[in-house]
């Protein structure tokens, strides 16, 4: 895009937001501090996004003919998937037929959108290492795959079962045994996205650590995209959901040019503009593609209080054409605020105590329902060393207390 308009009048520039929860929502900041005119659309009303967008619209978005409509209605210059789960083949068949311009393709978000199509296109396609796997459509097939009498080697044991639509880990889970398999089963069918009865079982690999390599593909001064790198971000993660993340985390020079070259290709092969979360596995020397996010990445949280360009800067730069900077500004931290209840409008306790640890800030996502595991905020640190500020975002993270509102009328 070679110029940005003004809000609300004839000349806005207008990008739209599928899905609206809180990456999203600090897009749409960072966006808007460009003044471009925001759609924040999503299947819930209130999401967090939509708080702060010029409009916001809710629709299923897994249906084409309301997905459509909104587009044709909307008229955005940009459309930017930000969850998985929409109609992508119609955002292709529209794409293609000149209607709109989907972040970063329409074939990205298609081949993203579940594990089957991205494992696929980097094993079976790009040729990168990865750990082995099965898609299996029943629990008889998923035992099979795991014993290898469905014709392969098999997977064996200790394994990951996920559904192949998810997203912050619902559904993953960990099989030691032949005692674990029915229960990875039913736990993966509840947490997919979309109720399609499939799931990827992998191989488990013995890494040292896993990082995301938030990746950059952003226009440069000849006009040419150009692959830009933010430093490793490493992350720890329960029932495969991140709890906290932390940057730079150091690697080896060797493995770090692996990272590089892995997330290089898978990003080219998609294409396109924009910020790319890549998941990898590290063993020494060693690196293996895990998956991959045609969008900022929630261990990329970290980055709003370590890098002078958040990845979500970096993203509404990229996607617009405008040149983007992945330089660190100091290490830094992220440790998640779960809502501990279930309940509608909840209050949080301990913020100034939260506020009061050194070097720490807070980003509270304004959901309107709290669950026990949802993620509600987070906090983030910056220090002089990572050490430092992983202690001191647990630590801030730890004195904010969600309660529901109720309690807070009960208490008074």
């Amino acid at each position: 895009m070679t110029r940005l308009g003004t809000p609300l009048s004839p000349s806005a520039t207008r990008v739209m937001l599928l899905g609206s929860g809180e990456l999203g929502k600090e897009v749409l900041i960072a966006l808007q501090r460009l003044g471009v005119e925001t759609i924040a659309v999503d299947r819930y009303e209130n999401a967090p996004g939509q708080q702060v967008a010029h409009r916001a619209r809710t629709i299923t978005m897994s249906d084409p003919d309301q997905l459509e409509a909104l587009l044709s209605a909307e008229r955005p210059h940009l459309v930017v998937p930000e969850i998985e789960a929409i109609a992508t083949a119609k955002l292709e068949e529209l794409e293609e037929a000149g209607l709109v311009r989907v972040i970063p393709t329409a074939r990205a978000a298609r081949l993203t959108m579940d594990r089957e199509g991205i494992r696929r296109l980097a094993a079976e396609t790009l040729g990168l290492p990865t750990s082995p796997y099965r898609f299996c459509d029943s629990l008889a097939e998923l035992q099979a795959a795991i014993d290898g009498k469905d014709g392969g080697q098999g997977i064996g044991y200790p394994c990951i079962v996920k559904p192949v639509m998810s997203s912050s880990g619902k559904g993953q889970s960990k099989i030691d045994g032949p005692a674990d398999v029915q229960k990875a089963w039913d736990y993966a069918m509840a947490g997919g996205r979309v109720s399609k009865g499939r799931v990827i079982v992998e191989g488990f690999i013995d890494f040292d650590y896993e990082i995301t390599l938030l990746t950059v593909r952003a226009l440069g001064t000849d006009g040419q995209v150009q692959t830009h790198f933010c430093a490793p971000i490493g992350h720890l993660q329960v029932s495969g959901d991140y709890v906290e993340s932390w940057q730079p985390h150091p690697m080896h020079p060797e493995a770090l040019r692996k990272a590089q070259d892995i997330a290089e290709r898978v990003t080219a092969d998609l294409g396109g503009q924009g910020l790319f979360g890549v998941e990898l596995f590290v063993k020494g020397e060693e690196v293996w593609f895990s998956e991959v996010s045609p969008r900022p990445h929630d261990t990329g949280l970290v980055t709003l209080a370590t890098q002078w360009q958040s990845e979500f800067e970096l993203h509404a730069r990229a996607i617009l054409g405008l040149p983007v900077d992945t330089t660190l500004k100091s290490p830094g931290a992220s440790a998640v605020i779960y809502g501990g209840v279930d309940a509608t409008g909840i209050v949080f306790d301990g913020v100034a105590e939260a506020l009061s640890v050194p070097g720490t800030d807070l980003r509270l996502f304004g959901k309107p329902e709290s669950f026990v595991k949802r993620r509600m905020g987070v906090a983030l640190a910056h220090a002089e060393d990572v050490d430092t500020a992983r202690e001191r975002a647990k630590e801030a993270a730890s004195k904010v207390k969600p309660r529901a509102a109720d309690a807070e009328a009960q208490a008074e």
